[in-house]
């Protein structure tokens, strides 16, 4: 019954339709001790969807917050889409594709695979940029690993995978969204057009490979959770391949406290995700640095985005203070 309902349950059309967290199985009394913590945090806005509906929210869903690496996850769903299509081959190695950077590549390095990159297993540590300060305090020394061998959360996987994707399709990143993924999804914020852009190529001098940051509305990240939720699907149509969505959040690679990895998601692990609370099984998520996350939970046909407002310079909500805010929003559940 539960896989029926993500399939065949409420869909946002012009707008979210709300249901009452009682009617939904929830304590009100258990949101608001959640919504009392996230008073004490840099929580911008919470949106709660279960069954396809809002159960609770809070904030201005609208507001285009920066998504820092949740990009990293939309890019993963394009690629699924052109894989299948036939575009994109995994087993294509860097070498084939011709792709090196400023400060060269060895033979070996070129030896890694699309795969590699989506997985980030690639074993290139070459410096990259739109780094977080923990991204660059985890790289190895370059050549340390050989492709395949080793998993680094790595931007240079992520932005190389951007020039690669360009490359093999003919067109941009953010164009793509907007055509394969945010007009399906009837998104209701994100633009690229004459008067604003929602997403841009971000270069940096240490690389030739530039990040391709987004700014994206809580309520569009959460139609983003859902399609996933339900297999790729949204309505009728097959946005992305579902066995590309079973794939991408397998807990391909060991991620410690942190979980597991996939194909530029990151996954619950025997529970492991965030400090302080245990994750349901088969859970993941799109996350970004400041405390952007995309939580997609399948085993209660739920959908949690918490956003943070990083324009202003040192606002964030840490791992822990998520971890912490999580686990009183899943005690509302099962309270209900």
């Amino acid at each position: 019954m539960m896989g029926e309902n993500r399939t065949e349950g409420h869909w946002p059309a012009s707008g979210w339709e709300t249901v009452a967290p009682e009617a939904a199985g929830w304590s009100r009394d258990g949101l608001d001790r959640a919504w009392r913590f996230a008073d004490t945090i840099s929580t911008a806005t919470l949106m709660i969807v279960q069954g396809g509906r809002v159960v609770a929210s809070r904030g201005d869903l609208a507001h285009r917050y920066q998504c820092h690496s949740v990009r990293k996850s939309f890019l993963s769903a394009l690629i699924g889409i052109h894989e299948e299509e036939g575009r994109i081959d995994l087993s294509r190695t860097l070498a084939d594709l011709g792709i090196d950077d400023k400060q060269g590549l060895s033979d070996l390095e070129k030896a890694a695979t699309i795969y590699d990159l989506l997985t980030a297993r690639s074993g290139i540590f070459h410096p990259a940029g739109y780094e977080s300060p923990w991204m660059k305090s985890i790289k190895p020394q370059r050549h340390a690993h050989p492709p395949g061998t080793f998993w680094l959360y790595n931007n240079w996987d992520f932005n190389a995978l951007g020039t690669i994707f360009t490359a093999l399709t003919g067109t941009g990143i953010h164009d793509d969204f907007l055509a394969r993924i945010a007009r399906p999804l009837g998104m209701e914020d994100f633009r690229l057009d004459g008067e604003r852009r929602d997403g841009w190529l971000e270069p940096d001098d240490c690389s030739v490979h530039p990040a391709y940051p987004f700014r994206m509305s809580t309520r569009d990240l959460a139609r983003f959770g859902l399609m996933f939720l339900r297999q790729g699907r949204w309505q009728g149509e097959q946005v992305v391949p579902a066995n590309w969505v079973a794939t991408s959040v397998l807990p391909l690679s060991d991620a410690g406290p942190r979980g597991g990895y996939g194909y530029m998601w990151w996954t619950e692990r025997s529970g492991a995700g965030f400090p302080g609370v245990v994750l349901p099984a088969g859970s993941y998520s799109a996350q970004g640095v400041g405390g952007q996350n995309c939580l997609v939970i399948p085993s209660h046909d739920l959908v949690i985005v918490h956003r943070v407002n990083t324009d202003i310079k040192g606002t964030e909500v840490n791992r822990f203070a998520f971890g912490r805010l999580l686990r009183l929003i899943l005690e509302a559940r099962r309270q209900g």
